[in-house]
C-alpha cells in the first residue's frame, strides 16, 4: 500500500472498552479538525456507541463517515467501521461482558485488516483484561496479541515520552515469576531490540542505553541476589562487545532518584512496575505505549479504562493525541530510513557493475603464449 503524503496514511483506532473513557477521548480528540487532517483515521467500533457518548457529553456538531473497509475511508473525517453488531447496551463506568465483547471484536477486525496491509498504523484504546478474556482466554495485552498475530517471537513493550523511553524485559507477569523468566539471552535480545528501535524508529544514530538491576542495590555484589551479577551483567557485556553503547546494571531507586535517567536515550527495566511507576510519575499524561520490534506500528495511550471518570467529561485526550503523533512519526522515520537504505544499495550496485572490455587481439595472443 503506497502513500504519497503523510496525511494519506490510514491509521486504525480500536474503540477499547465501550464502558470506559475510550469513546469520550476519541470524540474530544477529533473535534479538532487539525487531527483529522494529519491522517485518515479509521475507528473500529460502533456509531451507536459514539452517538450515545455524543448525547451524554452534549457534543452536537460531530460528523463521521461509515465505511465497510479501510479503502472506503474518506480524508478529513473520522471514519467508522461497524464491527460490534447487536450491541444491546452501554454500561458507562461499569465493567461488563458486553464491553469485553465489543473491545474484542474491534481489536480482532483491526488486526485482520492490519495483517492484510489495509492499515499503515494502529492506535489501540484501553481495554479491561478481565472482560476481554471472557472472549479471548489467552489475552495478556495488545503487545502479546499483535506479536502472535504477526508471528513475531521477540518484541519489546516500550513506554515513550519526551522525558524517557523505557523498555521491559518481562511484561505482564506476576512479580513472583519475574526472576525465573530472566536469562542472559532474553535480556540481550531486549537490549538489541531497543538499540534497533532507537536507530530506525527514532533516528538516534548511536543510542545510549541503561539497564536496570533486578534486586535492591543491583544485588550488592551477590549479597541481595545473584541475578544481577550472573545474568544481567553478562548480557550487558555481550551487547557492549557487539558494539552497542550500553551500561548497567543500575540500582533502580538511585537511577531515577538522582536523575541519572536523563543521560540515556533508552532504559531497560526488568519488570513492569520497575519501569512504569517512575515513567508515569515523571511523564504524567504525556506517555505513550509502543510495541517495538514489530513489522507493523502500534501505539496506545498510557492509561487504562478509567471507569471512575467515564462519561463525566473529565477524560484527557492528550495521551491519545501523542499516541497518534508517535505512530505517524515512526512511520515517517521508517519510510525515510528504508529509502536511504535502498538508495545506498542502488549506489553499491552501480559501482560494482564494471564495464566489460575486450583485450586487443595481439594481447590476447601474447597471453595465450605465456600460459603455455
Amino acid at each position: 500500500m503506497k502513500k504519497n503524503h503523510q496525511n494519506n496514511l490510514r491509521v486504525g483506532i480500536t474503540i477499547g472498552d465501550v464502558n470506559g473513557v475510550g469513546p469520550e477521548i476519541i470524540l474530544k480528540a477529533f473535534l479538532d479538525s487539525r487531527l483529522r487532517e494529519m491522517c485518515i483515521p479509521i475507528l473500529y467500533g460502533s456509531s451507536r456507541v459514539m452517538n450515545i457518548y455524543r448525547k451524554v457529553l452534549k457534543i452536537n456538531k460531530f460528523q463521521y463517515n461509515i465505511c465497510r473497509t479501510p479503502s472506503q475511508a474518506q480524508p478529513r473525517k473520522l471514519n467508522i467501521i461497524e464491527c460490534i453488531p447487536k450491541l444491546e447496551r452501554v454500561d458507562i463506568g461499569q465493567p461488563s461482558e458486553l464491553g469485553g465483547k465489543a473491545a474484542y471484536l474491534a481489536v480482532k477486525r483491526a488486526v485482520e485488516d492490519a495483517m492484510h496491509k489495509e492499515l499503515d498504523a494502529l492506535v489501540t484504546m484501553p481495554v479491561d483484561k478481565a472482560s476481554f478474556q471472557l472472549h479471548d482466554a489467552d489475552f495478556q495485552g495488545h503487545t502479546e496479541l499483535l506479536a502472535k498475530a504477526f508471528g513475531v517471537e521477540e518484541n519489546l513493550m516500550m513506554m515513550v515520552s519526551e522525558q524517557m523511553k523505557v523498555g521491559l524485559v518481562t511484561n505482564h507477569l506476576p512479580l513472583a515469576e519475574v526472576a525465573r523468566n530472566l536469562s542472559e539471552n532474553r535480556i540481550a535480545s531486549k537490549i538489541r531490540l531497543m538499540h534497533e528501535c532507537l536507530r530506525n524508529d527514532f533516528n538516534i544514530l548511536k543510542p545510549n542505553i541503561a539497564v536496570l538491576g533486578l534486586n535492591p542495590h543491583a544485588g550488592d555484589k551477590g549479597l541481595l541476589g545473584n541475578e544481577d551479577e550472573e545474568i544481567i551483567k553478562p548480557a550487558v557485556n555481550k551487547m557492549r562487545e557487539a558494539g552497542m553503547l550500553v551500561t548497567g546494571p543500575y540500582p533502580a531507586d538511585g537511577f531515577f532518584g538522582n536523575l541519572t535517567y536523563r543521560r540515556f536515550d533508552g532504559i531497560i527495566a526488568m519488570y513492569h512496575d520497575q519501569g512504569l511507576i517512575p515513567f508515569k510519575l515523571i511523564s504524567g499524561f504525556e506517555g505513550v505505549n509502543y510495541t517495538a520490534g514489530m513489522p507493523f506500528i502500534r501505539t496506545s495511550p498510557d492509561h487504562g479504562v478509567a471507569y471512575d471518570i467515564a462519561g463525566k467529561n473529565l477524560a484527557d485526550p492528550e495521551s491519545f493525541r501523542l499516541a497518534l503523533y508517535l505512530a505517524l512519526d515512526i512511520h515517517r522515520n521508517r519510510s525515510e530510513n528504508e529509502e536511504l537504505k535502498q538508495n545506498a544499495l542502488s549506489e553499491v550496485a552501480v559501482n560494482t557493475e564494471l564495464p566489460e572490455t575486450e583485450l586487443p587481439e595481439e594481447e590476447e595472443e601474447n597471453t595465450e603464449l605465456e600460459t603455455e
